[in-house]
């Protein structure tokens, strides 16, 4: 079967613009924060992935570290706050709007869907190449 090749590569790539979201900052109040998050690109979510393990090959070690990948998550994905938040704001968040803004947060771990296609297609290249 054909399968239709695209000409526009923009379809393929991640937009410029972010998507602007109200954050609650109580659960017992009407405030809220607005938080501007951009849309995430492959590589950054494979790199947020690799946040989580610190390897220490001398002591032959691993340790995970969820903080490292909130700090990367919150660097390349928030464009902006207001009001305005920085790194040391981002330390000394609230547990309730950390909540928050983490639900709204790109999920590096969240299993991305495979085209079906792309499994059987490569089935049937190996059986050719042989």
């Amino acid at each position: 079967m054909e399968k239709k090749i695209i000409n526009d590569k923009s379809k393929m790539l991640v937009g410029k613009e972010s998507t602007m979201h109200h954050v609650r900052i109580d659960p017992n109040t009407d405030e809220y924060m607005k938080v501007w998050i951009k849309e995430p690109t492959f590589l950054q979510l494979e790199q947020a992935q690799m946040k989580l393990f610190n390897i220490n090959m001398d002591a032959k070690d691993v340790a995970f570290d969820m903080k490292e990948v909130y700090v990367f998550l919150w660097d390349a994905f928030v464009d902006r706050t207001e009001p305005q938040l920085g790194p040391l704001d981002l330390m000394r968040l609230n547990p309730y709007v950390g909540s928050q803004i983490k639900e709204i947060l790109p999920d590096p771990f969240s299993m991305v869907e495979v085209d079906d296609d792309l499994k059987v297609k490569s089935e049937l290249l190996l059986e050719q190449e042989e």
